[in-house]
This record gives structure tokens, sequence and C-alpha cells, in this order.
């Protein structure tokens, strides 16, 4: 899988790249958008420094020349070290998985620290990717969130730009993941009443260029831009759009229940998205959120794909498997607390088999890869797919 020679996203971008600029810190750089932001950072000639809660050799496989430091949003310290000698800084945090109370506290209080330390490190500017939706309209948990972390970040005296959008269509993106799986793998689709409420889904690639062309326009400086795709859509919509494109025929039934955890809880059954993530793209479905403007058509103008498009080029990349990154890439907060298997101590007893191959270490290593998934287990695979089930059911991941 060569990702080198894939044709960058900015590359018909309507602005010019700006190296001489400094150093730029990308924080979510594990994540899903942050790790294609990185690509196309890279490619047009920037200097990188990238935040992550854990270090690993595949940072530097993955984006030869980056600066990778490791830390925590949450421990102060850590952020002013990250920010050091720092002019841009790409603000991309954000969790779906904590609750509703350890949400709101933890992205208030990350948020802070960035603000304080950019301004302790003078920082030039952030650019952060937030949540569509009315400031002052009924949201959920979190896109409210979203948007409380955009005022904190613009308290300081450090230059805010603020990018605000709904759901992200590509390959790899939790919400596309959903609507694919619910797709292929139920025949009958119950709708409910806010599966019919219009939001403004927007490709990745699109998200891309804005990230990147905002960083390329100083008029972008202390702006807040409403982004989305041509056209709202429901999920409602969404769905056909891609039962269509996949040539599935599906019964929608409207139904009057909109018990939101009902829901998520069946579609993290058949989709490989936890029921958490799940949950809280739904609790966002339930209010209207489409651009109230269209300020950044001023500032940069380029094609938008269109909802039907974005998703060809997902399925396309899933077909070739060249998908870069995922919703799951990111570690779990807790993931610096697990025991690693090399800390570990040796075995008292082992049992070692060997088999000699004339295959290469990479043809071998691929095979070891494909265990489970859609290749099955090599014995028992019917218990495999049974304990499988029993975790999904449990709401494990």
């Amino acid at each position: 899988m060569n990702l080198e020679t894939e044709i960058p996203y900015c590359f018909d971008l309507p602005t010019t790249p700006r190296p001489e600029i400094g150093k730029i810190l990308v924080t979510g750089a594990t994540g899903y958008v942050g790790g294609r932001l990185v690509h196309e950072l890279l490619n047009r000639g920037y200097e990188i420094r990238i935040l992550v809660r854990a270090g690993s050799p595949d940072h530097k496989v993955r984006w030869p020349g980056v600066e990778v430091v490791t830390g925590d949003a949450l421990d102060m310290n850590s952020i002013r070290h990250a920010l050091k000698d720092i002019t841009i800084v790409y603000y991309l945090i954000h969790s779906l998985l904590l609750s509703r109370k350890e949400l709101g506290a933890a992205e208030m209080k990350a948020a802070a620290h960035f603000r304080i330390a950019a301004e302790e490190n003078h920082v030039d500017r952030i650019i952060y990717l937030g949540g569509l939706g009315k400031r002052r309209g009924k949201l959920s948990t979190h896109l409210q969130s979203r948007i409380r972390v955009a005022e904190e970040l613009s308290k300081g005296k450090v230059a805010v730009t603020i990018l605000r959008a709904a759901i992200i269509i590509g390959s790899g993106s939790a919400s596309f993941e959903i609507l694919e799986h619910l797709v292929k793998n139920l025949p009958v689709i119950l709708i409910p009443k806010w599966a019919r409420t219009k939001c403004q889904p927007i490709g990745i690639r699109d998200v891309i260029k804005y990230l990147v062309g905002v960083l390329e326009i100083d008029e972008t400086r202390s702006k807040s831009y409403d982004i989305g795709g041509k056209s709202g859509l429901s999920y409602l919509d969404m769905l056909k759009i891609l039962s269509d494109l996949l040539n599935k025929r599906k019964l929608y039934i409207p139904v009057s229940g909109t018990n939101i955890r009902f829901y998520g809880y069946v579609a993290g059954l058949v989709t490989p998205v936890p029921v958490q993530i799940v949950t809280a793209l739904f609790e966002s479905a339930k209010y209207e959120v489409i651009c109230l403007d269209n300020k950044i058509k001023e500032d940069l103008d380029f094609e938008l794909l269109t909802f039907s498009e974005a998703v060809v080029f997902a399925l396309d990349k899933e077909v070739q498997d060249k998908i870069r990154t995922r919703w799951s890439d990111a570690y779990p907060p807790a993931h610096e607390l697990t025991i690693k298997m090399h800390d570990l101590d040796t075995p008292k007893y082992s049992c070692v088999r060997s088999l000699f191959s004339d295959k290469n270490a990479s043809y071998l290593f691929k095979s070891v890869c494909m265990i489970g998934g859609k290749d099955g287990w090599y014995h028992n695979n019917w218990m495999w797919n049974l304990r499988g089930m029993t975790d999904k059911l449990i709401m494990g991941v």
C-alpha cells in the first residue's frame, strides 16, 4: 500500500504554501483528521511538530521529518513544552468516548491550557476545527462542548480561526462507516423522526483543504466560518444515496420512537463503531446543523464535493485498501496506563513451535495481521465469532 504516490488533496487549492511562516504544531495527529492534515502540510513544505499522548516508532515512519513530542492536554507543563517555538497551532483535540460530565470538564480544561500556554509562548495563531450548530439553540452535549471550546480558545490574545463542520464523510470516518454498515448489514432500517433532520455533511478532502487554506490566507485570522458540503441532507437522504451507490435495496420504515440510546445500541451491533461514539453522533443528529452563512467563500473559494462524490472517493479507497487514517487510529485516553508487551516479565513456562517457509517476512506478517476480521480464525471460528458478538452485546469494543 503506497500512500505516498497519491495525489495530494490540496493540489488544486487556490492558495500558495508559506513554509517560511514557522513551525506548526498539530494536535490530534493520530486521529482521523489530524493524520491526513499532517501529510498534506508536509507535502506543502511546512515544518511540523506533533503532540501525542504516547510515542511510537510508527510516527516517524508515517511522517518522515516530523518532530514528535509526547504530552497530555490536561497537563499544563507538557503543553508549555509542546508550544515552545511554535508559530501556528492546529487544535484538533476532542473525544466522543468520555461521559457527558467528563467530556465538558476535560475539553474545557485542555482548551484553557492551550490558550494560556499559547500566550506565554507568543504563538501567532490557533486554528480550531469545531462543530456546526446554532450557538444559542438547543444542541447535543457533544456540539455544546465544541462551541464552548471555541469560546475558551478565543478568550486570549492569540488570534483564533474557527472552522465549524457537521459530519465528515471519507474512508475511515466514523460517520461514513456507520452509514455504510447500516446499509450493508440491515435489510430493513427503522427511521425515527430525528433521522429526517437536516445536516450538511462535508467530504474529508474539503475539510483538509479548508484547514490548509485558512493557514495560507492572513485574512482568515480571528474569524469563524461555517463549512459544509454542497447541500443539506438528512440521515435518511444519506442512507438512500449510499444504498443506491452500493446497489442495495432497502426498506425504510418510519417509526415514532426516538430513543437515541436504543438506536445507538442497535447500530453498534452491526457497525464497527463503538456504541458510545454512535450514540454521540446520533444525539447530534436530532438538531439541524447546516451552514448559517457562506462567509468562507469570500476568503477561500474552491469547488466542493457533493455527498455522492465524497462517498465514491471513500468506497474507492476501501476497495484499493488505501485508507490513510481511521476514526479508531487515536489511542484511547488510558493507553499510556496499560502494560506494554515489552514491560512484561519473561514467562516461567513457554511453548514454542516453529515452521520453515519460503515466504518472506513481510508476506508472513501480513498473513498474521489478517487473522480474524473478514478472514476469520484458523480454528473454532464460530467460537471466536460468538465471543465477538457477546462483546458487542455488552457494549465492548
